[in-house]
């Protein structure tokens, strides 16, 4: 049986335009360790809407200024270990095309270690 040590993990959610999902996907994938072993490419989606309103000296990637937005959006909620938290923020920045992305994260601790 595979057992990990007590392991500090990390959860991270963002929410991304719906077309733009599976490139931060394959982008993430390619640079982080595997949690899961044997799987890649372990990825939650959800469909939800967004809304903002930009305001004067942002630079949207989706709105006019001053009007409030709703937009269709997928949040994508997967777990990283510690050693590749920061290359995997710095990956989403670059591929994510909004200016200010919403991205939360999240310590825990993965299940398998707990047991």
């Amino acid at each position: 049986k595979f057992k990990m040590d007590r392991e500090q993990v990390y959860k991270i959610c963002v929410y991304i335009p719906v077309e733009k999902a599976d490139e931060l996907m394959d982008a993430i994938d390619e640079i982080m360790e595997p949690l899961y072993p044997g799987y890649r490419r372990a990825f939650a989606i959800s469909e939800v809407t967004g809304t903002w309103k930009p305001m004067k000296g942002s630079h949207p990637y989706i709105g006019k200024i001053g009007k409030i937005e709703k937009v269709q959006e997928n949040k994508i909620e997967f777990v990283v270990k510690e050693n590749d938290l920061k290359r995997v923020l710095n990956r989403i920045r670059e591929i994510h095309p909004y200016e200010e992305p919403m991205i939360d994260v999240s310590p825990t601790y993965a299940w398998k270690s707990m047991l």
